[in-house]
């Protein structure tokens, strides 16, 4: 019986094997397989007709090549079989495919010999990323494959599939824009999707009979199959995912990865264990698994082939499918070294993720990609889960109440927001209830959001904490967010469907809840069509104003100042957007959380009134103040100073 502790083991002596060639590739005349398993004795692989039934028809030992490495040639074309290896380390592993697998068959029991070029859509030579000039002019919108378009109410044929993202002008029942012409019109420049990696829970061969966010990886270099037309034969998968990636950028979208290298859903069974057992995951000092992920163990990521593995695992998918960015989940888990390592060596890309760990961790917080550690990590973001609560209230009590639900005395947390989580003078943190201190070195380090998956919708913590609220207010408290959000410095995250109120009736983990529950119901943007076009005017005006999209610290410690008397349930400050090239030279927002309008004094000068309510005016056109101005109850107003 097999001790599946590891407290006697020096993981540091395990040899580093530094080349590109690992996994299982093909050619016309041969095929290359080479794995490392330092601890194998005996490495067998063996080739199937199917990928998941049927007996072995060729089976072959490889040699040992030095450095941990085990390799073979098979000569001749194996194209579209499937493979997996077994290696004795003194006893006999479970059959599974490599840890590098980039091609697997239904559920990946298997993986299968392939040609690449062969998944490649008409046109993939000619895709282009889309560039951002700054990481600031980003705005991110989370979905997941399934909820885009599973419901009847999306118009769309390819319900619940990468192909989804391909189909052009679908339209709701009331003939509003759905799927990709949605996010075309809305104006959002990624879309940022949960776990696209082969994962565990949802039977491929039967995917509507369960549901999963995907946070339960298998293959970390493999596509999942319940997203695809054909889940048996795994270059389907891959090619329809290109088509997905192909089709976003042709709409100027780029596209991030939700990414799952903290933990695997597996542990003693997984493909690293059944590899080389231990080495890849962190161990406590009794030399079990440690489990900071809350899922059962975690990656050692510190570990040199971990470390290889993970940077490998993101270039392939970088250049394999042309990703934009990353966002890595409980990020706080990986070590400080491996982001800086994967920071250089994917440059361009946005990176950002969780700055925390769901346990504790064998690994001291100091060394880890915590929040409080954002600043040792130029390029990297984190979420802002301070300004998250401070909008709204604490996200997992349901009756909690933020800001824009009418909190007083909670105006430094949103003040935290609106400069991106960075040092800012007239901030007081004692004040700012989560965090005692700015944690982002630059304003590209901050991911301003109201909501994500996890945990309530916007709609469903405000209907909960505000059980007595109208829907006139509802509407105007969803709005209130979004303001907030996207006119703060830093980037701002949008849950999909926020921009119509969406609802998961009140689910708060609806991580493997029915379609019912998780669906986007494209019937709300008929109702909710004033929050949607709200949203629209938001995006456009963080688009047109440099203003909001500022790009280093010292330039907003410039230019933003809390310049408005302070009241309860008020946030006003001054923009200086001559020192940031914007057309409007002085800019004044005043946000407005309490039940009931407000008479606000103005700095001296003369003001326009660019944004009331849901009026945006354009330029020219809106009512000049002086003094003062009413701002109405659970709104903003936006002005444009016109004289000194």
């Amino acid at each position: 019986m097999r001790d599946w502790k590891f407290n006697h083991i020096d993981f540091s002596t395990y040899p580093f094997y530094g080349g590109n060639d690992l996994g299982v590739f093909w050619s016309p005349e041969k095929t290359t397989v080479k794995i490392w398993a330092p601890t194998a004795k005996i490495v067998e692989f063996r080739l199937y007709k199917d990928g998941k039934s049927g007996e072995a028809f060729h089976k072959t030992q490889l040699f040992s090549n030095g450095d941990g490495t085990w390799e073979t040639i098979l000569m001749g074309d194996y194209e579209g079989k499937f493979y997996t290896f077994r290696i004795n380390d003194g006893e006999w592993l479970d059959e599974a495919p490599d840890i590098h697998a980039r091609c697997v068959g239904v559920n990946g029991l298997r993986g299968m010999v392939y040609n690449p070029v062969k998944t490649n859509p008409q046109n993939w030579e000619n895709d282009k990323n889309p560039k951002l000039k700054n990481v600031t002019d980003a705005i991110i919108y989370e979905l997941h494959v399934r909820d885009f378009s599973i419901s009847d109410t999306s118009g769309i044929q390819n319900k619940g599939k990468f192909l989804a993202f391909t189909e052009k002008n679908t339209h709701s029942p009331e003939g509003l824009s759905t799927g990709l012409a949605h996010l075309k019109e809305l104006g959002i420049t990624h879309v940022h999707l949960l776990p696209t990696h082969d994962f565990f829970t949802v039977d491929e061969e039967r995917p509507l009979e369960k549901y999963n966010w995907g946070y339960d990886p298998l293959h970390f270099n493999a596509i999942e199959g319940s997203y695809a037309t054909d889940p048996y034969d795994g270059t389907v998968r891959i090619k329809e995912y290109k088509k997905l990636v192909l089709a976003l950028h042709s709409a100027g979208i780029g596209i991030i990865l939700d990414v799952v290298y903290n933990h695997t859903y597996f542990t003693k069974e997984s493909v690293f264990n059944q590899t080389v057992p231990g080495y890849f995951y962190r161990q406590k000092p009794d030399g079990s698994f440690a489990n900071a992920s809350g899922c059962g163990n975690e990656l050692a990521t510190e570990r040199a082939m971990v470390r290889k593995y993970i940077i490998d695992s993101l270039k392939y998918w970088a250049e394999e499918y042309h990703i934009d960015g990353f966002r890595f989940d409980l990020m706080g888990i990986y070590d400080l070294e491996t982001m800086k390592a994967i920071r250089k060596e994917l440059p361009g890309l946005l990176l950002y993720g969780e700055g925390w760990a769901a346990d504790q961790s064998p690994m001291p917080e100091e060394n880890r990609a915590v929040k409080a550690n954002i600043s040792k990590l130029p390029g990297i973001a984190a979420f802002n889960d301070d300004f998250r609560d401070a909008l709204k209230g604490n996200h997992s009590n349901k009756k909690t109440k933020g800001f824009i639900s009418g909190l007083d005395l909670g105006e430094e947390g949103i003040k935290f927001g609106i400069v991106a989580a960075v040092h800012h003078p007239q901030i007081v943190y004692d004040y700012v209830e989560t965090s005692i201190a700015a944690w982002a070195g630059q304003p590209g380090q901050c991911i301003n959001y109201a909501s994500c998956h996890d945990n309530y919708t916007l709609w469903d913590k405000l209907k909960l904490s505000c059980p007595k609220a109208s829907e006139e207010e509802m509407r105007k408290m969803i709005k209130l967010a979004g303001a907030l959000v996207i006119t703060s410095q830093g980037i701002p995250f949008l849950h999909a469907g926020m921009e119509f109120c969406r609802t998961k009736n009140g689910n708060h983990n609806s991580y493997k809840s029915a379609d019912s529950i998780n669906q986007i119901d494209w019937s709300r943007k008929n109702k909710y069509y004033d929050v949607f076009e709200y949203f629209k005017n938001l995006i456009r005006l963080r688009k047109s104003h440099p203003a909001f999209r500022m790009t280093s610290t010292s330039d907003l410690q410039k230019s933003v100042h809390f310049c408005t008397e302070y009241k309860l349930g008020i946030v006003g400050y001054c923009i200086d957007g001559a020192k940031t090239g914007d057309s409007w030279k002085q800019i004044t927002l005043i946000f407005n959380g309490n039940r009931k309008e407000i008479v606000q004094p103005l700095p001296k000068g003369t003001f326009r009134i660019m944004i009331t309510g849901d009026v945006f005016n354009d330029e020219n056109q809106g009512e000049m103040v002086s003094g003062e101005v009413k701002v109405d109850a659970i709104s903003w107003t936006l002005l444009v100073k016109t004289e000194n």
